[in-house]
């Protein structure tokens, strides 16, 4: 038998990303267990059948927690309708801390495994976190004048608040300031770290320091402070708020590894025929 020539494919330089090649997609799905939905190949077509099945739970969490909130829930006794901002707030509120602890994971992901997708899915979560974060600031603002006689005061928590705003800000700019995507996606690893710090002073901080900001209104370790209809419309805006930044994050890191790994498109695209 002649034996064929070897033939070896050139390797990438370590300054450039490597095209994820037709091939790609199968000998990641060769992987064992979770892990092979680290390859971009992989969580690509994933991601696109999970997107409209957690738009679609979204839209529903989030029209029965406005009804039972708006409609079903009572009138509070000591704030009157304007409590109700409450179902906005406080489940935007949650998002905003849980997101960036998200966001921290997947960065030491990234810097310990050096796994693209990490970096991506950072990347993809920012945007939507901002919004919460801003969301947070501006019912809070809504619920402050007729409750506090002010839109803005300088509270401990809503000074940490706005400091998570300016985290998220910073790490989109710092994103957006280099056209070198690995000194772009470690650079905005280390900033997320260092970063985490604040999100524990926001949660503690109606403790730690005398604050006009009521404590928590839902406690792992005490019974609820509120009606059980209070709380039950509280906990569907926070899933429906969960599902919709799932969502958003897997449409937004499809763009991503369409952007950065093109040849995942062509590798989906031949495979789908």
């Amino acid at each position: 038998m002649q034996k064929l020539p070897a033939f070896h494919s050139p390797q990438p330089s370590p300054g450039s990303m490597s095209p994820s090649l037709p091939g790609s997609a199968h000998a990641a799905a060769s992987g064992s267990g979770w892990m092979r939905y680290a390859s971009p190949a992989v969580f690509y077509p994933l991601a696109g059948r999970l997107i409209p099945l957690l738009a679609l739970a979204a839209a529903l969490f989030a029209a029965a927690g406005l009804v039972v909130g708006l409609a079903v829930a009572p009138t509070d006794s000591q704030q009157g309708e304007v409590y109700r901002i409450l179902f906005i707030h406080v489940a935007a509120a949650w998002m905003s801390m849980f997101l960036y602890l998200v966001m921290a994971g997947y960065a030491a992901l990234g810097l310990i495994y050096n796994t693209r997708l990490s970096f991506m899915m950072m990347r993809a979560l920012a945007p939507t976190g901002a919004l919460f974060t801003f969301l947070t600031l501006w019912t809070g603002a809504l619920w402050g004048k007729p409750t506090w006689g002010a839109w803005w005061v300088w509270d401990a928590r809503l000074t940490s608040e706005l400091i998570l705003l300016f985290l998220y800000l910073g790490f989109m700019a710092l994103q957006a300031a280099t056209d070198d995507i690995r000194r772009a996606d470690r650079g905005g690893a280390i900033l997320l770290l260092a970063g985490v710090v604040n999100v524990p002073i926001i949660y503690f901080s109606v403790r730690w320091w005398s604050t006009l900001h009521q404590g928590a209104s839902i406690n792992l370790t005490a019974a609820p402070s509120m009606a059980r209809i209070m709380v039950t419309a509280m906990l569907l805006m926070v899933a429906a708020f969960w599902l919709y930044s799932a969502a958003v994050a897997l449409a937004r890191v499809r763009g991503i590894i369409a952007e950065r790994e093109p040849g995942v498109l062509h590798a989906n695209a031949k495979e789908a025929r």
